[in-house]
């Protein structure tokens, strides 16, 4: 398994905060500007299906494996010779949250698609964290 992209930062916004962005699909390019829309097919719940498309690219399908609320939101993509998991975490802490993600990529094509199509998650993961804070510390959540 291959760590593409791995960072953690506080903030002063709740656990609460973050994980409704993060099932409101709608909202993820406010603050991933690398994804045009995503969408869930039904309930967001563990093992539900959905698509997104990152801008420029083809649409790719993802599947919810993780999901606790205020706590975890992990998704998983496929594609040909490798699987790319994004996972989500963030912890209370007295001041408002600690978050953390991680993003992975594992099989025997992974070492092609971390050189071309996933290159530049080191730069793009920190950056989408820190527009997601930002946006939790301004407006609350619905």
């Amino acid at each position: 398994m291959r760590t593409l992209a791995s960072v953690t930062t506080e903030s002063s916004a709740s656990p609460a905060s973050f994980y409704a962005r993060w099932v409101d699909h709608d909202s993820w390019p406010a603050w991933s500007p690398d994804t045009e829309w995503a969408r869930v097919e039904g309930a967001v719940r563990q093992g539900a299906r959905g698509i997104l498309k990152p801008v420029g690219g083809p649409r790719t399908a993802f599947e919810i494996s993780e999901l606790e609320p205020d706590r975890v939101y992990t998704d998983v993509s496929r594609m040909p010779g490798a699987r790319l998991t994004f996972r989500h975490e963030v912890a209370p802490t007295p001041g408002g949250s600690r978050l953390s993600v991680i993003v992975t990529l594992d099989g025997p094509l992974s070492w092609l698609w971390a050189r071309t199509a996933f290159a530049g998650f080191e730069r793009s993961v920190p950056a989408d964290l820190d527009r997601l804070v930002a946006l939790a510390e301004a407006v609350p959540a619905r």
